[in-house]
């Protein structure tokens, strides 16, 4: 049975993320807290611990995680090709509840599943998130639960879903319960408008704001899914997929309405 680790204070702590790193050094999946909801995390560069974490959800390939990193740096360092205005969204929104799905350098050494060469990427707004990542490095995150099953918003919930699969659960208190938005910004490389395939705590207005005509209509004609979705009443990835996403995140996933055609990722964390 899993274990729930607290990070009230600096010794709970401390013991907390060292009991994460060590797990995640040795290709276990582990449960942390993000802004939006609880998530079930792998190393990014592990494809035995990313399949760990699609197992204990009950996943496939098909539905990879997004990736959640620490800081704005480390976008670079994995997306081939950051648009300007999708670097505007994160400059504007990151850290906080946005997940954008970019092409991944194709130099990588990973396998986070069918991902036709992209990967949904997202910053945690969560310290705790964040101070693990800096010792982690990238994480594969998908929302906390079962497949089909709501996602957990606490370490209990968490524990209670998935105890029996991983070993270290991260308690930083209620999660704020909303899934990420997803935007997918692979059709600005293309000169096209950009997409929300999940709507989620960041609203819509906020990103026309930035994107204005290169973010697609609600009513433009939906195709296959890009990103990982949980049914319409889970609250999120967080992975924080994922996300990630570790995004996913993980960062943790509410229904995908809109998708662009090709590209297919995971969801935050």
């Amino acid at each position: 049975m899993g274990q729930i680790y607290a990070t009230t204070d600096s010794l709970d702590l401390l013991a907390a993320v060292r009991a994460a790193r060590t797990a995640i050094a040795s290709g276990e999946v582990i449960v942390m807290p993000t802004d939006t909801v609880y998530g079930i995390a792998a190393d990014a560069f592990s494809a035995s611990a990313v399949q760990r974490l699609l197992d204990a959800k009950g996943r496939t390939r098909a539905t990879p995680p997004p990736v959640l990193v620490a800081n704005h740096e480390t976008l670079d360092a994995l997306a081939e090709n950051v648009p300007a205005l999708a670097r505007q969204l994160f400059e504007r929104f990151a850290p906080g509840p946005l997940t954008v799905i970019l092409q991944a350098r194709g130099s990588l050494q990973w396998d986070l599943g069918e991902t036709n060469g992209t990967v949904a990427l997202r910053i945690p707004d969560s310290r705790l998130a964040r101070e693990l990542l800096k010792e982690t490095g990238p994480l594969a995150v998908s929302s906390a639960n079962k497949h089909g099953e709501p996602a957990a918003t606490t370490a209990q919930e968490a524990l209670d879903a998935l105890g029996e699969v991983v070993g270290v659960f991260l308690d930083g208190g209620p999660a704020g319960g909303e899934p990420s938005t997803i935007v997918d910004a692979t059709p600005l490389t293309r000169g096209e408008p950009a997409r929300i395939v999940r709507q989620g705590a960041l609203s819509r207005e906020l990103i026309e704001e930035v994107l204005g005509d290169k973010l697609a209509p609600v009513d433009a004609p939906a195709a296959e899914p890009a990103v990982e979705a949980e049914p319409a009443t889970v609250p999120e990835p967080a992975g924080e997929t994922q996300p990630a996403v570790v995004a996913a995140n993980p960062e943790q996933v509410a229904s995908a309405p809109e998708a662009q055609p090709k590209p297919s990722t995971g969801h935050e964390s």
